[in-house]
């Protein structure tokens, strides 16, 4: 009996270890107000970002900054920078204690500044002084959960921030864009919960160099632009501030994207190969990026949820410890039942 105590312990220690729970995930538009720029697929930067960064593929280029700005906290905890590939090239700098997480090998090397920071890396790191800093490696190998994490909110961003696109693609305008010249004038005409929805191509968007919002006290204004190939080169007239918390322009068709001027408003293009020579002011997010120009804060703030979504996100609920346990036991009754029956069966 005793030994079949032990076996039983350790069973139960080997399912609880063997089931960890699931870490919290943002998606949809919370991930527009988490971050600052998310990059689907590889980044390739020699530029920097005020915000929070996610990249979902590598992380390559010259020497780049990540949050240079000081973001609101994250109440969950998220690091100025997340790469589930590798970073490669040039020496990357976290500030303002920003902290990062890695899911592949760090070769291109941190530098920490500011205040001290925490460092977690799946694969190697190197060309990186620690410090008064936390740095570990290795976590890939030691940490099951680590790499699974990780890729898991990847694909729940990519999932989440395309069906974000479609969604907003399929909403009925209720807002008219006045084209006169060289010159589009937005006049947000918001519904009762404060979204204003305008619809144009991108070849009407292509054929203009000026740009004016009204939000008219718009909560959100969502500006769906169909189109494969956009080139964003407009300027702004009364500048591009205040706008990155409330406008979201909708790639949802664009497979690349190329930006020349300054750019106000949140831009969603997941599906994009995307070039930006100048900043955007806002959240961004494609599906690939060749980063030569800034990403400044006034990431998106507003209240809208699509209607699969519910204020707070859609966050996977966590598994409990108590329903680990009751996990174990249930296994335990099994394994405890299957052995009477076998003594009995000798016995008989």
């Amino acid at each position: 009996m005793r030994n079949l105590t032990i076996l039983l312990a350790a069973t139960a220690l080997t399912i609880a270890l063997a089931v960890p729970a699931r870490a919290q995930s943002v998606t949809s538009t919370d991930a527009l107000r988490q971050w600052n720029l998310i990059v689907l697929g590889d980044l390739q930067s020699s530029s920097e970002v005020e915000g929070r960064t996610f990249v979902g593929g590598d992380l390559t280029g010259n020497s780049s900054n990540y949050q240079i700005g000081t973001p609101a906290t994250s109440s969950l905890g998220i690091p100025g920078l997340t790469v589930v590939g590798d970073v490669v090239g040039g020496t990357k700098n976290l500030n303002n204690g920003s902290g990062a997480i890695v899911g592949g090998n760090v070769s291109s090397g941190f530098n920490l500044n500011g205040a001290a920071q925490t460092v977690q890396v799946g694969g190697t790191i190197s060309n990186t002084n620690v410090n008064q800093n936390t740095v570990q490696s290795g976590l890939g190998t030691s940490d099951p959960a680590f790499l699974t994490n990780l890729n898991q909110q990847k694909s729940l961003l990519t999932s989440s921030l395309t069906d974000l696109s479609a969604t907003l693609k399929g909403l009925d305008a209720n807002s008219n864009v006045t084209i006169s010249g060289n010159r589009a004038t937005f006049n947000a005409t918001p519904d009762a919960s404060g979204v204003a929805v305008f619809n144009l191509t991108a070849a009407q968007l292509d054929s203009i160099g000026e740009v004016q919002f009204n939000l008219n006290g718009a909560d959100t204004a969502i500006v769906n632009v169909s189109g494969t190939a956009i080139t964003l080169n407009d300027n702004f007239l009364g500048g591009t501030s205040n706008l990155g918390e409330h406008v979201i322009w909708n790639f949802p068709d664009a497979k690349t994207l190329d930006l020349s001027t300054a750019w106000g408003g949140s831009v969603l293009a997941p599906g994009a190969d995307a070039t930006t020579s100048n900043y955007i002011q806002g959240s961004a997010v494609f599906g690939n990026l060749v980063q030569n120009g800034e990403m400044h804060m006034g990431t998106y703030t507003g209240s809208y949820y699509p209607p699969t979504t519910p204020p707070g996100g859609d966050t996977p609920t966590p598994i409990p410890e108590e329903a680990l346990g009751l996990f174990a036991v249930g296994a335990l009754g099994l394994l405890y039942a299957r052995r009477r029956r076998r003594q009995a069966a000798l016995a008989g």
